[in-house]
């Protein structure tokens, strides 16, 4: 990625595009960074400003105490993304991201009265739906580690690299804590589109759980199901991109 855009840590772009007609925001999975949407701006359209979100404790943020509650951390994203919604935007978020980017969503329609033009999610289950297995962001190391490697999400020379796994997995447990201590508010629903994702073969998050997300908006909803786990962003990236591209042209066309 490039250096952030304006000296701010939060924010990284492959391609600064000036010119651009909108911008799309990156939220990543739990421990993955602002890298993960490094290539997008490849296979989206030419006129979409590619924007990943660095949250603390990742990439070049290595060094800073990742957070653990919801409320921080969107308090800081809404703050530093602020600068950035002086033209149409979306937001894209797998796992994590997907309920960061569905509750910024909400603080940015509500409190600044900020609508964005359409919300991507991936891979988990609308925030209606209460969670269905237990808490593992606590768990001693090796069931910890075990939890990874179930879901398929760590590279594997990482978690057979004790040094790497020294760092990242306070990282982990840190994304894992904020995800699983989240409380969904039921509020009405959003002015905002929403398309949501899911994988085939994701045991976690089946397709029911992922058709329910059309209950949070009261504009348009699509589903779509992609080849892959739970990590389906990036075994079936082009044709995801390819979807996203064809609703962010259809905005565009309205806009």
């Amino acid at each position: 990625m490039t250096n952030e855009l304006d000296g701010s840590q939060w924010i990284a772009c492959a391609r600064p595009n000036p010119g651009a007609r909108m911008r799309l925001f990156g939220l990543p999975y739990a421990g993955g960074g602002a890298g993960i949407f490094r290539r997008w701006h490849l296979h989206l359209p030419q006129t979409v400003e590619v924007l990943g979100i660095q949250l603390p404790g990742r990439g070049s943020r290595l060094r800073e105490e990742p957070l653990t509650r919801t409320g921080p951390l969107l308090d800081s994203l809404s703050t530093e993304l602020s600068p950035y919604l002086d033209r149409p935007f979306a937001i894209f978020g797998h796992s994590l991201g997907a309920m960061l980017a569905f509750e910024l969503v909400h603080r940015l329609q509500d409190e600044q009265n900020m609508c964005a033009s359409h919300l991507f999610v991936g891979g988990r289950r609308a925030p209606q739906v209460p969670a269905s297995k237990q808490l593992t962001y606590d768990l001693p190391h090796d069931e910890f580690v075990a939890e990874l490697r179930r879901l398929n999400g760590t590279p594997r020379e990482v978690l057979e690299h004790p040094e790497m796994m020294e760092l990242m997995i306070p990282i982990l447990r840190a994304d894992f804590e904020v995800s699983e201590t989240y409380t969904y508010a039921p509020r009405e629903a959003l002015r905002v589109g929403i398309t949501a994702f899911g994988g085939t073969e994701d045991e976690d998050v089946p397709r029911e759980e992922v058709e329910l997300w059309s209950a949070q908006t009261r504009a348009g909803f699509r589903v779509h199901m992609l080849p892959g786990d739970h990590f389906f962003l990036h075994a079936a990236e082009r044709e995801l991109l390819r979807l996203i591209s064809q609703d962010l042209d259809t905005v565009l066309a309205r806009a």
